[in-house]
């Protein structure tokens, strides 16, 4: 007799919180941080295609460049869309990533070509680090390098993450200095670091794919910390402000049939830290299926980059999509 008693009680009480909720005037104010896509951006002019948008960055004039495997691999637009450059046909054999240094010259790595070549927003070949069409171990080569992080001082860090699962390190000249780093998952070691990028105070941080971590390094190649199981990070980008982003999917455990972690993702983040590692916010986007361009959905998010608004510029590298994206999402902001 009691328990029915308690259960009546107890159903009594649920459903006036449930009419008591019904009937309340809840305000409607959006309190987060947000992101919606901007159809109209770019506006790429035909024949252009693209196919596997690895790298985006913005330049000092708020334009924003980006590279594929398909001609022309390098591509230069305005806030607004407008196709500004285009260049580098038969010249690249995968580009990965793409960086802008503070002279706004553009770097790009290609894993494939085991070099990372400095060129001016005309296209005209300024350095190359690593011996092209050559891979190796050696301070001379490469072996499949994917990103670099250039410091104040014109110093070069470059991840010789395919191959080599290693670091290094060059002067502004392109003069080797140092390398460190080694297939492994103790701190210091590296397995698949695939982007890097520094802070103001020269802080490098690497993304490790198949570590599903961040780790943080000083120039001299210590390591000071690793950021484990948050995000299974694919690209980085550093801001103004010191904030790292990182595009990427949930953390994952291998599947026997990928060779890399996090293959197929099973979700599309966009994670925002501080320097200590604290996430201050994140961003779970949809994920594409296998043929479907839906506008704001992601084919495997690879390049991310933000403007000085802090919209968000995110390229896709999905092996069965026949043609991949660069997209626009504009940051709304919470209301007051």
């Amino acid at each position: 007799m009691f328990r029915v008693t308690y259960f009546i009680g107890f159903l009594t009480v649920l459903l006036f919180v449930s009419n008591e909720q019904a009937s309340a005037q809840y305000p409607k104010i959006n309190l987060a941080y947000g992101y919606e896509v901007d159809v109209e951006w770019p506006k790429k002019p035909l024949p252009h295609r693209w196919r596997y948008v690895t790298g985006v960055a913005v330049d000092s004039k708020d334009h924003i460049w980006i590279v594929n495997q398909m001609d022309p691999p390098v591509q230069c637009y305005d806030r607004e869309g407008n196709l500004i450059e285009a260049w580098g046909d038969g010249q690249f054999a995968f580009p990965h990533f793409l960086r802008v240094d503070a002279d706004d010259n553009i770097w790009v790595a290609d894993f494939r070509k085991h070099a990372v070549r400095k060129f001016t927003q005309k296209g005209e070949l300024l350095l190359t680090l690593g011996t092209l069409d050559e891979a190796g171990s050696d301070n001379a080569h490469l072996n499949g390098p994917t990103d670099i992080a250039i410091a104040k001082n014109g110093d070069l860090f470059v991840t010789d993450g395919y191959g080599n699962n290693r670091i290094m390190h060059y002067g502004p000249d392109g003069k080797f200095i140092k390398t460190w780093g080694e297939l492994g998952q103790e701190p210091g070691q590296l397995s698949q670091p695939h982007g890097i990028t520094i802070d103001s105070e020269g802080k490098i941080y690497v993304a490790e794919r198949n570590n599903c971590r961040i780790q943080v390094f000083n120039q001299e190649g210590e390591s000071l910390d690793q950021w484990r199981h948050l995000v299974n990070p694919w690209g980085m980008w550093m801001t103004d402000d010191d904030e790292l982003l990182i595009s990427g999917s949930a953390p994952a455990r291998w599947k026997e049939e990928f060779g890399n972690l996090g293959n197929p993702p099973s979700n599309q983040l966009v994670v925002k830290f501080d320097r200590t590692g604290r996430m201050k916010e994140l961003w779970v986007l949809p994920l594409s299926k296998p043929g479907t361009m839906n506008p704001g959905e992601l084919d495997w998010v690879h390049a991310i980059a933000a403007d000085k608004d802090g919209n968000i510029y995110l390229g896709d590298v999905a092996d069965e999509s026949p043609f991949h994206r660069i997209q626009k999402f504009n940051r709304l902001v919470p209301e007051k």
